[in-house]
């Protein structure tokens, strides 16, 4: 027996835009670096395209079959100085960091990365999906404690990850 049913194939490129780096006054930087704010930028935009390639194409011009994902880096925390490297080691510290991970919240004095991502049918522009999150590593992701960024770019890969998810 036949379907009356046609089903829309899923789109098999994707064009990736250069992210965005969110200026506003209500902005979620702190008094985090312009050059700080382009390295995580420079980080998503490559990470992103490199995550969605394993699901698509990366296109360079729009057709029907093209999907077009804009980013926009709305903010980020660095992970404390020392303290959050040390609420790993310290049993209190190891203790809330563990709660943390079974509750899947943010460890103390973690770093953690804001964004919004819209997905467009560059066919014709029209908006698809768009959400903002806020993403942070596991609360007892150890080596995610050491380097003022590593915490925001390790979000990064969990919002890569997810959206490629979402996509399938």
């Amino acid at each position: 027996m036949a379907s009356n049913y046609t089903t829309r194939a899923l789109p098999a490129e994707v064009i990736v835009d250069p992210v965005d780096i969110y200026r506003g006054n209500d902005n979620q930087f702190g008094d985090m670096k312009d050059d700080d704010r382009a390295a995580l930028a420079d980080y998503m935009g490559k990470t992103f395209a490199s995550k969605l390639s394993k699901r698509f194409e990366i296109a360079a011009q729009p057709t029907p079959a093209t999907l077009r994902i804009k980013l926009t880096l709305t903010g980020a925390e660095q992970t404390t100085l020392l303290v959050g490297q040390v609420m790993h080691f310290d049993i209190a510290g190891n203790l809330y960091n563990g709660v943390q991970a079974i509750r899947g919240g943010k460890g103390a004095f973690s770093g953690s990365v804001s964004y919004a991502v819209e997905v467009y049918d560059s066919s014709n522009g029209h908006l698809l999906k768009a959400y903002v999150t806020k993403q942070y590593p596991n609360a007892m992701n150890l080596p995610a404690a050491f380097g003022s960024l590593s915490a925001a770019k390790t979000g990064i890969d969990k919002g890569a990850d997810a959206l490629v998810a979402q996509l399938k």
